[in-house]
């Protein structure tokens, strides 16, 4: 089975013929970084499905969901959802449009600051997000479901690690 597997994984056929053509460097990272930059795409994708059946993107998701997350009354600052988003505000400006005319999100004054704005669902984007928000978690579990839990929650670990050492433990 294992040789099945492996002939069929591109990453390792492609470390191979890196070997072969340039056996004075070591090709080893290519087995971790090339499946999650496969896996990556992949699941990217499989997680749009359930995005687009709502009429969203993958970066209206994100809104929504960050407004969700706040909690009642379900609003943030522009700059508020950018950092939550890690997007810029330009790009979210754009996002904020997209949604307000689709009567998803509403903008106001901010009450405690006389120029600020916020960004706010609306009932009808509150059903919305609630609505995709199980599917998507329903979707997450079926791609996780080739893992046991153990599997899973030590992969979540060594990713907790990783993103830790290249991001920093605050980001």
């Amino acid at each position: 089975m294992a040789d099945l597997a492996e002939s069929l994984d591109r990453v390792a056929r492609i470390q191979r013929e890196w070997a072969r053509e340039r056996p004075d460097v070591d090709v080893r990272p290519q087995g971790v970084i090339g499946r999650l930059h496969r896996l990556g795409a992949y699941l990217t994708e499989e997680l749009c499905v359930v995005y687009r059946r709502y009429g969203l993107g993958e970066g209206d998701f994100d809104v929504l969901a960050t407004l969700r997350r706040a909690g009642a009354p379900f609003e943030r600052a522009p700059g508020e959802l950018a950092e939550h988003t890690m997007v810029t505000t330009g790009a979210m400006t754009k996002r904020v449009d997209r949604l307000e005319r689709a009567g998803l999100v509403s903008r106001r004054a901010s009450e405690s600051d006389g120029r600020g704005r916020v960004v706010a669902l609306t009932p009808q984007g509150r059903e919305l997000i609630d609505r995709a928000f199980s599917e998507h978690m329903a979707n997450e579990r079926r791609l996780l479901a080739a893992l046991t839990e153990e599997e899973a929650a030590h992969l979540e670990s060594l990713l907790v690690k990783w993103l830790a050492a290249t991001e920093g433990p605050h980001a």
